[in-house]
């Protein structure tokens, strides 16, 4: 798989007709692995070892309605009350982020209401406070660090 532009992280592999497959630590089990699943698991480990959420407020790939349709958010944190607290979008490498993701995860957050939004595709990442009085977002340098609350 390609490098990414994140640290370097530890993970599990699996090869199983012939299939290689990556342990979830969130998921708590082994997904095939395709360029986007790659960009995933970074994600979960970048908010893991370097923003030091817990693994408890993670969670990833269900399903939300959006306008009465199904869809699938990437990665999303909670805060402890239950709210969600930061939400993401994943897409592969070779996918380039353009104005068509933030327009999709801005419909998804409609209904989720996260404070910060994160758009990577591993190599590009951005980071959006949400102003949902003004209804617009803020780029941000980084995401904040996990604090107790």
């Amino acid at each position: 798989m390609q490098k990414l532009n994140f640290q370097l992280y530890n993970f599990r592999f699996k090869n199983s007709e012939n299939k290689v497959s990556i342990f979830d630590e969130i998921r708590k089990k082994f997904i095939i692995l395709t360029p986007e699943e790659w960009v995933r698991q970074h994600v979960v480990q970048f908010l893991l070892e370097e923003k030091k959420y817990p693994k408890s407020l993670i969670n990833v790939e269900k399903v939300l309605k959006v306008n009465g349709l199904r869809k699938r958010y990437d990665v999303v944190v909670f805060n402890p009350d239950g709210s969600i607290f930061i939400l993401i979008e994943c897409k592969a490498p070779e996918i380039k982020i353009a104005q068509a993701t933030f327009d999709q995860i801005a419909r998804y957050n409609m209904t989720m209401k996260a404070h910060f939004l994160m758009v990577t595709n591993g190599l590009n990442h951005y980071f959006c406070q949400m102003d949902f009085e003004n209804e617009k977002y803020q780029f941000l340098p980084e995401l904040p660090m996990y604090k107790i609350q």
